[in-house]
């Protein structure tokens, strides 16, 4: 299992293999490959768009808070664990050249 300190310490990025789409407000994609169907919901769907360009979860957070009215620290336990999600799927990968960029 993924260490959350060193997961919040890293870049995230799109694994740009997945179809997404808006449906009634939530993000709904399909692993072409595999067919595996994923619904993010309205804040995972959120998430997602937010990993469109490599972004840490401390990144991920301060936008969520601006937007959702919810603590810090509940806010990063529950990103850190939705990423590490996304991440054992595949949805997302470490992006190298933006954790050493940083």
């Amino acid at each position: 299992m993924t260490n959350t300190t060193s997961l919040n310490q890293q870049k995230f990025i799109q694994n740009k293999n997945y179809i997404a789409s808006d449906m009634n407000g939530e993000k709904v994609m399909l692993d072409v490959q595999s067919g595996k169907y994923y619904n993010l919901g309205t804040i995972g769907g959120r998430i997602w768009d937010l990993s469109a360009q490599a972004s840490t979860v401390e990144e991920i957070v301060s936008r969520l808070m601006e937007e959702y009215e919810v603590s810090q620290e509940v806010c990063t336990q529950q990103v850190s664990t939705f990423i590490g999600q996304m991440l054992s799927e595949g949805l997302v990968e470490i992006d190298d050249e933006g954790t050493s960029s940083r």
